[in-house]
């Protein structure tokens, strides 16, 4: 029998595939299963981009055979897989971005109130009641006493006020309001702006939230609501003051930190066995009045009152945003106690009057307004306190030679300063203060105090009878 080869078979099948297209150089995408017997060279891999294979086949190509055919419905075309995770990808990412947008919108239309914040620490490194330089001897009680008389001939006489006057809805202020919680609120607002921002961020509060018209807190903020609206409300209120991001969060915090503690401590005043710190000596009247504002959510710092004012201060200071001036100036102005709060211009006059060192021993902390409080609160007399607070704002303000932004050039120079043979001014436009300057500085103030011993003399004798005159 004569052997057949590949081309006679070829040949005598050529009228039957004469209908039939003639076959690509490239496989098709899909080979019939059976056309063809399996190869059984190695696949041979080709370099170059896929891209320019036709079909998106890849880099190898498929060789026809039924295992390969499996093979090929099992594993589907690489680039297609690439297109279709494309496309999935992006549909998930748009119903994500939908669903947050509808989580968002939820979140937004719900008064939730400010998370709850634990009181941060007082990071400040002072003592209450201690100097952070304990061997520096400024300032004396006579040095005290000389500022206040110098500076009250020109700025007034300063009185402590008896009482505290009713909260003003239109000025913020520094404290000098009868509720702890407004004054720290106020003082918090007033902080790194000026006296007319600070106002009118306080207006937005109360334009925004209202006051409480009648009960316990009648008159004032009403800071539940502050509490619990959502923090852009507030920041809205506040914006026109400065830092109001900050200043948003912050007071937000504080009041949440409050509200938290006011119903701790209405639990423990309902509880006979337990009292809560400075209880042991409240009145029963005030006692029922914190449970009642409690209840009523009417929220309020007031019970810092019972406390010491180190204590007292020490707390404040774990609250957000409060820093030693602010809880100074509550607790001069609002809890009426001996306290010498530091700000930008007491600092300033600190320094001039060498009432803090230049330069400070290995391991002391560097002097700035913080260590300047706590310095000069234990070194000034407690009756000298409130008095030098206000003259040093007062002066720092108006002098012509102590205000921040003037020097030797500046309009009103000339005009001296009261406290000239005091003070040795640091910075190269002020000069520092010359010897004739001093000179006669301390002259006037020494004819002024020689003048007014002369005129208390006279007094006392203008009250002494005649025969007691006589006999001396």
């Amino acid at each position: 029998m004569a052997r057949i080869t590949r081309a006679s078979a070829a040949k005598a099948a050529a009228p039957s595939l004469k209908s039939q297209p003639q076959q690509l150089s490239s496989p098709p995408a899909t080979p019939a299963p059976g056309s063809r017997k399996r190869s059984r060279k190695p696949i041979k891999q080709e370099d170059g981009d896929v891209d320019e294979l036709p079909h998106n086949l890849g880099p190898a190509l498929p060789t026809p055979g039924a295992e390969d055919d499996v093979a090929a419905r099992e594993l589907p075309p690489k680039k297609r897989a690439k297109r279709a995770l494309k496309a999935e990808t992006t549909e998930d990412l748009k119903e994500n971005l939908v669903d947050a947008a509808i989580k968002a919108e939820d979140a937004e239309s719900k008064l939730e109130p400010t998370p709850k914040k634990t009181p941060k620490k007082a990071n400040y490194g002072l003592t209450p009641g201690l100097s952070p330089y304990p061997d520096y001897p400024h300032p004396t009680v006579d040095e005290c006493r000389e500022v206040v008389r110098l500076l009250e001939k020109v700025h007034g006489k300063v009185v402590v006020p008896k009482t505290i006057p009713p909260p003003s809805l239109d000025v913020s202020g520094c404290g000098e309001v009868p509720s702890v919680l407004d004054a720290l609120i106020r003082t918090r607002l007033s902080a790194n702006t000026t006296n007319k921002n600070s106002s009118t961020a306080f207006q937005g509060l109360v334009a925004r939230f209202g006051t409480l018209k009648e009960g316990i807190g009648k008159g004032s903020v009403d800071w539940d609501a502050v509490r619990l609206a959502p923090q852009k409300d507030v920041y809205k209120a506040i914006e026109r003051g400065g830092l109001a991001d900050r200043k948003s969060k912050d007071i937000q915090a504080i009041l949440q930190l409050a509200y938290d503690e006011n119903q701790q401590r209405k639990a423990a005043l309902t509880d006979p066995s337990s009292d809560p710190a400075g209880a042991e000596g409240e009145p029963e009247s005030e006692k029922q009045a914190e449970i009642t504002k409690a209840k009523q959510n009417v929220i309020s710092l007031d019970h810092l009152h019972l406390l010491s004012t180190n204590d007292a201060i020490e707390k404040m200071l774990t609250y957000p945003g409060i820093g030693p001036k602010t809880a100074s100036c509550v607790a001069l102005f609002c809890m009426q106690r001996p306290s010498f709060a530091v700000d930008t211009h007491v600092f300033r006059l600190c320094q001039y009057l060498g009432w803090v060192p230049k330069s400070t021993k290995k391991g002391q902390p560097k002097v700035d307004r913080n260590t300047t409080y706590s310095h000069c609160d234990v070194r000034i007399p407690d009756e000298h306190k409130y008095a030098l607070h206000y003259l040093l704002i007062k002066h720092g303000k108006t002098c012509r030679r102590c205000r921040a932004i003037t020097g030797q050039s500046s309009a009103g120079w000339e005009e001296g300063c009261p406290i000239e043979h005091l003070v040795k001014r640091h910075g190269s436009k002020k000069g520092g203060a010359s010897v004739v300057d001093r000179k006669k500085a301390k002259k006037a103030a020494d004819h002024e105090e020689a003048e007014a011993d002369a005129a208390d003399n006279d007094s006392e004798l203008s009250d002494v009878p005649d025969d007691e005159e006589a006999k001396d």
